[in-house]
């Protein structure tokens, strides 16, 4: 049965608009962007037999739009969309923290560095700065690392700090493992940095650390 027979509530299409995007599967919101399904397969089918073989989503969406291309019911046209897609998600965020508002709602923060370095096979430290009134100065990657380490030097993040004229910074780092979880090392850290940056009264406000799911928070847990 093509999609257009089915019910029009469980129309993926029809479903967003009724319900919204939050109410679709992986696959559902994957089969919006193929369009179509391929020989045998409707779309949702389709982008179920692709997050199966070459998933989860995470998994789908880190390939290169090259390589993307390549697997079976994409090609280049819906590589290339949605690879924009994901481009969109990054600048609308990146928008969110540009605009001039102050940063009220921290969790905002955790998604924007999940968005920026959730993909890297190697685990980055990068660092948010703020200026008094909690509004976006710049994002900066500063150290870069192996699969399972990155060695951070709180200098250079004071120096980094100063160069911005910040009054406060967030922090975060991923763990390529996707285990989200802070070692003894990171909550170490944590506390180097908080002590360097407070020299030059700069606040440090949080550190995120970017696995699978969400975000963790270290001022959440009282770390910072």
């Amino acid at each position: 049965m093509h999609i257009r027979d089915w019910p029009s509530h469980e129309r993926p299409r029809e479903k967003l608009m009724q319900r919204g995007p939050a109410a679709l599967s992986d696959a559902e919101l994957l089969a919006i962007f193929l369009g179509s399904g391929v020989r045998g397969l409707d779309a949702v089918a389709a982008a179920r037999q692709l997050l199966a073989s070459h998933g989860p989503l995470r998994g789908l969406l880190e390939r290169d739009a090259r390589t993307m291309a390549t697997l079976p019911g994409i090609g280049p046209a819906r590589a290339c969309k949605l690879q924009a897609a994901l481009e969109l998600c990054n600048r609308f965020l990146e928008a969110g923290l540009q605009r001039g508002d102050a940063l009220t709602d921290p969790a905002s923060a955790g998604r924007y560095f999940a968005q920026r370095l959730r993909g890297a096979p190697n685990e980055v430290f990068a660092a948010l700065f703020l200026d008094t009134r909690h509004r976006a100065l710049g994002f900066e990657e500063l150290f870069r690392g192996t699969i399972d380490g990155a060695e951070v030097h709180p200098r250079e993040v004071v120096r980094r700090a100063l160069a911005h004229n910040a009054s406060a910074v967030i922090v975060g780092h991923n763990h390529p493992s996707g285990n989200p979880e802070p070692s003894q090392a990171d909550r170490h850290v944590t506390q180097r940095l908080k002590q360097s940056l407070s020299l030059v009264d700069v606040r440090l406000l949080d550190h995120f650390v970017i696995g699978d799911g969400a975000p963790v928070s270290m001022a959440a847990r009282g770390w910072v």
